[in-house]
């Protein structure tokens, strides 16, 4: 935390602007060995918030105009004195200027390493360091505002109050067992269970929109998977809006895996087309179906095709089997042609039924709903306190199982202090969770995943 870092901020792409990005207590002192204001003032002497425009000289050459914006500790980004040259926006300037800033004093800045400082210096929690990626990775509308909502505090105040009530109530439990001749009032169970059933309450509610909140902002693995000829190429194509899986009425065109990206409704969905799932004595083609087989095995999502003009067969049968008890929706494909397929025949295997004709553009909406329905994000709400990784998943999931013991002692009588070092397990994960607990080695792998110069 000693050191001044430096790193190019900016996408490693030409444009119209690129910023070399400077945090430590020799910020400004290293800027001006390289920057020269046009007013001929130092950016040490510079008020904080303030843009200056100058050059940036090599030795008395000029390698770019710029200018340069100041922020004094610690009202910055990070805490620190902080120093942005804005420069042209090509890569071998910014790169010769980054080179410029290290030459005089500056180390390269690790991954994620501005708002690693940021946090260290207590200008944000662990959960709003975190949204930051969020918000740089957002893919849509409603990600982008759910990481923004995570940035200004929403999961933090959140945590904070189930924390507060924990914290309290182990305080007042640990004083009456404590001090037994101080006369402090007893914390009655009735009261004391209630407060945990309501922590109880709103850790279940973040943790069961977790599935729904991360198809939103991190997408889900979706797999397609039917018997040959029965659309799956053709449904693909519809999701993406665009050709990309080959389309015939050969069966078994598809003998690999096509993954791609698409957004459906206010969904995010990373698709697998597979090879047709049938018996086959191509040896090439059987290789494409035990992959398929796999994919279906591991997807959190499937779409299972089928052909509405005719009758199940064995093979559709066998499918259907793979299918059970996994979550998914069941496409009666080629509507178009006629229905001979009933729901009633699907719903034991498959409780989620839609008919459609995938050439059709318009069936793209009847999907979509039944995406929304099937993951729980028709009604999602983007500015509600949303758990945004495993790591806080975990925590939570931790803190509950803390939780529930509590309640479980309470109403079997075992004795408060008992129940209160239940109770003083479940704070821990939420201080992790926030990072006002946490080992260094979790700061350094949550930081690990972020973006040089961010």
């Amino acid at each position: 935390m000693n050191s001044t870092i430096s790193a190019i901020s900016t996408p490693n792409a030409a444009g119209g602007i690129g910023i070399v990005r400077l945090s430590g207590e020799n910020a400004c002192e290293i800027a001006d060995k390289i920057f020269f204001s046009s007013s001929k003032k130092t950016l040490k002497n510079a008020n904080g918030y303030t843009a200056h425009f100058g050059k940036i000289l090599d030795n008395h050459q000029t390698i770019d105009q710029a200018i340069a914006v100041v922020y004094k500790s610690p009202k910055s980004y990070t805490g620190e004195d902080v120093v942005e040259l804005q420069c042209h926006g090509g890569l071998f300037v910014l790169q010769q200027v980054l080179r410029l800033t290290l030459e005089n004093g500056a180390r390269l800045a690790e991954a994620g390493e501005f708002t690693k400082r940021a946090f260290l210096n207590g200008k944000m929690d662990l959960t709003s360091a975190e949204s930051v990626m969020k918000i740089i990775g957002a893919k849509g509308k409603e990600a982008a505002n759910a990481a923004i909502q995570t940035l200004e505090g929403s999961l933090t105040n959140e945590i904070n109050e189930i924390k507060s009530s924990l914290v309290n109530s182990s305080a007042t439990l640990s004083a009456w067992i404590d001090y037994p001749d101080e006369e402090i009032e007893e914390l009655q169970s009735d009261v004391l269970i209630n407060i945990l059933k309501t922590s109880k309450k709103k850790l279940e509610n973040l943790i069961n929109k977790f599935d729904a909140g991360q198809a939103i902002t991190e997408g889900i693995n979706t797999v397609i998977v039917g018997k040959p000829n029965v659309g799956k190429s053709t449904l693909m194509n519809l999701l993406l809006q665009k050709n990309r899986s080959i389309v015939t009425d050969i069966a078994g065109t598809t003998r690999d895996i096509v993954e791609e990206t698409a957004r459906v409704g206010n969904v995010i969905l990373h698709i697998s087309d597979t090879a047709g799932i049938h018996e086959s004595n191509d040896y090439v083609e059987s290789i494409g179906i035990e992959y398929a087989k796999n994919k279906l095995s591991t997807a959190t999502l499937f779409l299972a095709v089928f052909d509405g003009s005719k009758k199940l067969d064995e093979e559709d049968y066998k499918i259907l089997e793979l299918c059970k008890n996994k979550c998914g929706i069941a496409i009666l494909n080629k509507a178009d042609i006629g229905k001979i397929i009933s729901e009633n025949e699907i719903y034991s295997y498959i409780k989620n039924v839609i008919s459609l004709s995938a050439k059709e553009n318009d069936s793209l909406k009847t999907i979509s709903n039944a995406i929304e329905n099937v993951l729980g994000t028709n009604n999602f709400d983007s500015t509600a306190a949303m758990l945004s990784n495993e790591r806080q998943l975990n925590c939570c999931k931790t803190a509950l199982s803390c939780i529930n013991e509590a309640i479980d002692g309470l109403e079997i009588g075992i004795t408060l202090d008992a129940i209160n070092v239940s109770i003083d397990a479940a704070i821990s994960p939420l201080l992790e969770l926030t990072g006002e607990r946490v080992s260094e080695a979790v700061v350094n792998e949550i930081f690990s995943k972020f973006c040089v110069g961010k």
